[in-house]
C-alpha cells in the first residue's frame, strides 16, 4: 500500500510547534500560518485519511474522521476564557479517534446536534509535540456517572478487567495505566478490594511514548495500528462497560 511509505511529519513540523512554544502569540502564528497548514495540519489530515481504514479493520466502531472541522484533528486555538493561562494557541497537535456512538449522540435520534447531550467513550489518541509524541487509548475525565460505571464493571468483573491490563503484551508496550487517581478508596467501595488501586482511578488510559524520528518516518500507519492492537482489549473491556459495541 502506498501508505506504507508514505511520510506525513518531517523535521519542519517540530522545528514549526517549537517556534510556536517560544512565540505563543497572535502576531507570529499569522505570520507562520502557512508553515503550519503546510507542515502540521495539513499532514496530519492526511494521515488521519489514511488511519480510516486501517482502525476500522481494528474495529468498525472506530472511526478516524479527516473532516478538517468536526473530525478527529484537534483544533489548534486554546479555550483561555476559564485559563490562567492566555496563550491563545497550543504547541502541539493531536487527533482522537472516537466511538461512531459519539457522534451519533450528539447528533441526536432527530439529526440536530447537541439533543442528547454528551457520551463518555473509551478512544484512541495520538498527540504529537516536540520531544513528547505519545499515542495511547482510554477513557480520559469521564463524568462521574461513567465512572460508577466503570468501577461496578470492574468489581463484578476483575478477571476480564486483569486480563486486558496485566497480559505479558500489554505491559511491555504500555507498561501501568496512567491518569489521575483519588487519594483515598471511592465511597461504597470495598477498600480492601483486589483492585482497590484500579477501582481509585479517575481516567482508565494507557500511554506509551514515541521519538519524533518515528513520526517522521515512512510506516507511521503501521506503527500506529500496531500499537493500537496492543489496547484494543482494555478499549473492548471499558466499552463493553458502557454497554457501547464493539
Amino acid at each position: 500500500m502506498a501508505q506504507q511509505n508514505t511520510v506525513y511529519f518531517t523535521p519542519a513540523s517540530f522545528k514549526f510547534m517549537r517556534g510556536l512554544a517560544r512565540n505563543n502569540n497572535r502576531e507570529w502564528f499569522a505570520a507562520h500560518k502557512q508553515d503550519y497548514e503546510d507542515h502540521l495540519r495539513q499532514p496530519f489530515l492526511r494521515l488521519i485519511g489514511d488511519l480510516a481504514e486501517p482502525l476500522r479493520q481494528l474495529n468498525p466502531h472506530y472511526v478516524a474522521s479527516p473532516k478538517p472541522v468536526g473530525g478527529s484533528l484537534f483544533r489548534i486555538y486554546r479555550d483561555t476564557r476559564f485559563s490562567g493561562d492566555k496563550a491563545p494557541y497550543k504547541p502541539w497537535s493531536g487527533a482522537s479517534f472516537y466511538h461512531e456512538a459519539t457522534k451519533a449522540l450528539a447528533r441526536g435520534t432527530d439529526g440536530n446536534t447537541g439533543m442528547m447531550g454528551r457520551l463518555d467513550a473509551p478512544v484512541f489518541y495520538l498527540h504529537v509535540q516536540p520531544g513528547e509524541c505519545f499515542l495511547g487509548g482510554g477513557l480520559w475525565h469521564p463524568m462521574p456517572e461513567t465512572l460508577k460505571r466503570v468501577r461496578n464493571y470492574m468489581v463484578n468483573n476483575p478477571a476480564s478487567w486483569k486480563k486486558a491490563t496485566r497480559s505479558p503484551a500489554f505491559k511491555r508496550v504500555y507498561g501501568e495505566l496512567g491518569g489521575d487517581a483519588l487519594s483515598r478508596p471511592p465511597r461504597g467501595y470495598d477498600p480492601e478490594h483486589e483492585l482497590i488501586v484500579d477501582l481509585k482511578r479517575k481516567d482508565y488510559v494507557c500511554s506509551a511514548q514515541l521519538d519524533d524520528a518515528v513520526l517522521c518516518a515512512p510506516g507511521l500507519v503501521k506503527v500506529l495500528i500496531r500499537h493500537y492492537t496492543t489496547a484494543l482489549p482494555v478499549i473492548d473491556w471499558l466499552c463493553g462497560a458502557l454497554d457501547l459495541d464493539f
